[in-house]
């Protein structure tokens, strides 16, 4: 009688698997440290304790849809433009709303800056002021 030879089992490639793996880890780590690191002369600016405030230029507009540039109330955006004394075409407005303004009374101004010729319109907030 003749015994059948075991069969063979086929072993998985594990090892080449990790061998990608850290290829690419190596890979990954080489290439994110490209750039210089920052001198450590360097001191950043803090910016922790700034107030926040709109830039001077900004139209401001209130929670009741009141627009006010510079303090001052005004009656329409067509206002703003001879106040802010900005020459036409717009090349850059920016506007600075009040959270609980609707959003379809900012839709409003900016739709009336762009008849204007406003060529683009900055919404400042929280964040661009800190």
């Amino acid at each position: 009688m003749q015994l059948k030879p075991k069969a063979k089992r086929i072993k998985e490639p594990t090892i080449a698997l990790i061998n990608v793996v850290f290829l690419m880890l190596v890979f990954f780590m080489i290439a994110g440290s490209l750039a210089p690191p920052l001198s450590n002369s360097v001191q950043l600016v803090d910016t922790q304790d700034l107030d926040g405030r709109e830039p001077p230029d900004a139209l401001v507009i209130r929670a009741d849809g009141v627009l006010e540039y510079r303090g001052a109330e005004l009656t329409d955006v067509e206002a703003y433009v001879e106040r802010a004394s900005i020459d036409l075409p717009l090349d850059a407005v920016r506007i600075v709303p009040d959270r609980a303004l609707p959003a379809v009374a900012l839709k409003k101004t900016g739709d009336a800056l762009r008849a204007l010729g406003a060529k683009q319109i900055f919404v400042v907030t929280e964040r661009g002021l800190q």
